[in-house]
């Protein structure tokens, strides 16, 4: 698994890119797994803080427990107003590991002051992404741990343009 600190060493401009299309929103979808294996998906707010992405939320929320089951995860940015995908759309994948650490969390609270009490987690990235338009194609980067962030370029008509995999 790898860190918030550990992809934006890695991939810094990509990490900036999904970083600022993060911020330029307050509440964003979370997709988790239900106890019947069925998605849910549930508002939340994303903070990035000590080289860190953290999920807070409330203690009996639906969706706590459905990561302290299972602790699969992805997080959709906000799309924003319209149709235009000016900022195209950004998703992080992975899993939620809670925080227990009374001195990590101690120091979240410090920084953030969120209602107490609540659970902590904090994400292990297993894959980041960003879909935009760029003039007549959708453009698709997709990173990884242990690769570099790999471009996938379709045209308009996916039937007379094949997609195109661009490193």
């Amino acid at each position: 698994m790898t860190s918030w600190a550990e992809f934006e060493k890695v991939e810094p401009e990509f990490a900036a890119t999904v970083r600022e299309r993060f911020g330029m929103y307050k509440h964003h979808v979370l997709g988790t797994v239900r106890r019947d294996g069925a998605p849910r998906l549930s508002g939340l707010e994303v903070d990035f803080r000590f080289g860190e992405l953290w999920l807070g939320m409330m203690p009996s929320s639906l969706k706590a427990r459905d990561l302290l089951r299972d602790p699969r995860f992805s997080i959709f940015a906000n799309p924003g107003e319209g149709a235009e995908m000016l900022h195209g759309d950004v998703r992080v994948s992975g899993r939620a590991v809670e925080v227990v650490d009374d001195a990590v969390k101690g120091r979240y609270v410090v920084e953030t002051k969120p209602p107490e009490p609540f659970h902590l987690f904090r994400a292990e990235l297993e894959e980041v992404s960003r879909m935009g338009i760029d003039g007549d194609e959708m453009v698709i980067r997709v990173w990884r741990p242990g690769a570099s962030v790999r471009t996938i370029r379709r045209g308009n008509d996916p039937l007379d343009a094949p997609v195109r995999d661009a490193h």
